[in-house]
């Protein structure tokens, strides 16, 4: 029967590809699944709820209970809370797939499972979860670091904000900028790239950088 690969990115070039390798290649080593009976479900999104096109199509192949396996490289790209994590794995292995994290080294719903890995898979989730509040809280306070400065009601915003009535507000590119930051950030991406990518100058990208706070690094 058919499996599914599920991948989730900020971006379409922000790990994609990886993703995509390590569950492919878990697929065929692993569970003998062969490419051509792979279905791949991918969102570009960065929030912290399960409310994504790409995962509620996967949900309902699923839901069909034609499907062996759901493969997805690691905790954090599936779920971004614990309780939505615990709820999605339910749902997939209630609907009789087994739902596989490779990154992770954990399984439910093979029959191989022990009880110390949901005890990891909650530890994981959580984890997860606190990551992305953090992220948010600390957005927030650069936000409010910055709009204390002498210079921030006359000059120009940040990368990724405008203003609005005098308040620094997050622009509709913001998610993306923040990708990009991060993959320069972990030597993904130069800085010409990045800004080729934002459609900016290296400069700005060099400033954005300097100002990790409000990006939440």
């Amino acid at each position: 029967m058919p499996s599914v690969i599920y991948a989730r990115v900020s971006t379409e070039e922000q790990n994609l590809k990886r993703q995509l390798n390590s569950t492919k290649e878990y697929a065929e080593s692993d569970l003998g699944v062969p490419l051509s009976e792979l279905e791949i479900f991918r969102d570009k999104s960065t929030g912290t709820d399960t409310s994504r096109s790409g995962y509620r199509d996967m949900m309902e192949a699923v839901e069909d209970g034609k499907h062996d396996h759901v493969i997805v490289h690691e905790i954090s790209r599936l779920a971004r809370s614990l309780q939505d994590l615990e709820r999605t794995v339910s749902r997939i292995t209630d609907d009789g797939a087994a739902v596989h994290f490779v990154r992770d080294g954990l399984s439910f719903g093979d029959g191989k499972e022990r009880p110390m890995h949901k005890l990891q898979m909650q530890m994981l989730g959580a984890f997860a979860e606190w990551q992305a509040r953090v992220k948010q809280m600390n957005t927030k306070e650069g936000i409010a670091a910055r709009q204390q400065e002498d210079g921030y009601h006359h000059g120009r915003p940040p990368l990724g904000f405008e203003k609005n009535d005098g308040q620094l507000i997050e622009g509709e590119d913001y998610d993306q900028v923040c990708a990009v930051l991060d993959m320069v950030v972990k030597k993904e991406l130069s800085k010409r790239k990045a800004a080729k990518e934002l459609q900016t100058s290296r400069t700005t990208i060099s400033r954005a950088l300097e100002r990790r706070s409000l990006y939440g690094f």
